[in-house]
């Protein structure tokens, strides 16, 4: 089974205010990762929460085989919610894919796309490589326990950057969806 993890636990510092709730096209910010997961048919979603997981548990339209947990310690940075989030993975699952809850152009395309080829070549540590820049991860079991153990504001990029000769990048001929960090950024998503 291939797993997708959500990552929603941010303050939004930058954004001003909780940016998961923020409304995208009829849809708050954080269900486009949701949405993407579930068309692409994996086969759990786990979604972490930390700042206002209250509010932003109550606006999410949760599928079937999807779930909320709650990173208590979300305010020591990203690291600590994948964490918490491959901690709640189905022990049958092999692979989890690395989703934020900021990036609403990510589609079911694109982790379709990282299944199939993770399913073809299981290597440890799948990234896309965009045109201009990196998208999502996914991380296979074997890599857990480190990535379990990462601190601080980072992700499943620490992992590509210590050890790149791990990583396999799966390129997709297209331009970065944009992230929205800022209010700004909403207009351009």
């Amino acid at each position: 089974m291939i797993s997708a993890l959500v990552l929603a636990a941010g303050e939004g510092t930058r954004f001003g205010a909780t940016k998961q709730l923020e409304i995208l096209r009829g849809k708050p910010l954080v269900q486009y990762a949701i949405d993407a997961a579930s068309a692409a048919g994996v086969g759990e979603i786990v979604v972490v929460l930390g700042h206002d997981a209250v509010r932003v548990r109550d606006a999410l339209d949760l599928p079937a085989g999807a779930r909320v947990v709650v990173n208590e310690r979300h305010a020591d940075g990203q690291s600590t919610s994948l964490a918490a989030g491959l901690r709640a993975l189905d022990p049958a699952s092999e692979a989890a894919i690395v989703l934020l809850a900021d990036q609403p152009g990510i589609t079911a395309h694109h982790v379709r796309a990282l299944v199939t080829a993770f399913e073809t070549d299981a290597p440890e540590i799948l990234r896309i490589r965009f045109r201009d820049g990196p998208g999502p991860a996914i991380l296979a079991r074997s890599v857990w326990d480190e990535a379990m153990e990462l601190s601080g504001d980072t992700g499943a990029r620490a992992l590509l950057e210590s050890e790149p000769e791990r990583a396999r990048w799966l390129h997709i001929d297209e331009d970065a969806p944009p992230d929205v960090d800022r209010r700004v950024d909403l207009e351009r998503a």
